[in-house]
């Protein structure tokens, strides 16, 4: 059996950060959803997911990414993604792209994260 789908887990004072590779597919999102809810409750509740490296998202995946999003919001949280032009097109598809709060690279994102002074 092959894993579909690689990772690395970072975590910061105020945010996680997961870079992922391979494929986010009906194959690799039960273990991505039960590992990344997990996370989501052990804190700390912002999320960064670096898709730039992923090669493929279907509708499992794209379901995932959503009830994550949502798990971190009840969580007084957030979630952003970090994309690559493939990811960007299958979410700009179903118009998700403000919902799952797509950013162009992960300093982006972690710069969306600091409290405007």
């Amino acid at each position: 059996m092959t894993v579909s789908l690689r990772g690395t887990r970072e975590v910061k004072d105020d945010y996680q950060l997961f870079r992922l590779t391979g494929l986010l597919d009906a194959f690799s999102e039960p273990a991505f959803r039960k590992v990344l809810t997990k996370c989501v409750e052990e804190g700390p509740r912002h999320l960064i997911l670096d898709l730039s490296k992923i090669d493929f998202v279907d509708s499992s995946g794209l379901g995932a990414l959503v009830q994550l999003v949502k798990k971190a919001q009840s969580a007084e949280g957030s979630m952003q993604v970090v994309s690559n032009p493939r990811v960007t097109q299958t979410v700009k598809l179903v118009r998700l792209e403000q919902f799952l709060s797509l950013q162009p690279s992960v300093e982006t994102a972690i710069e969306n994260l600091k409290p405007s002074s």
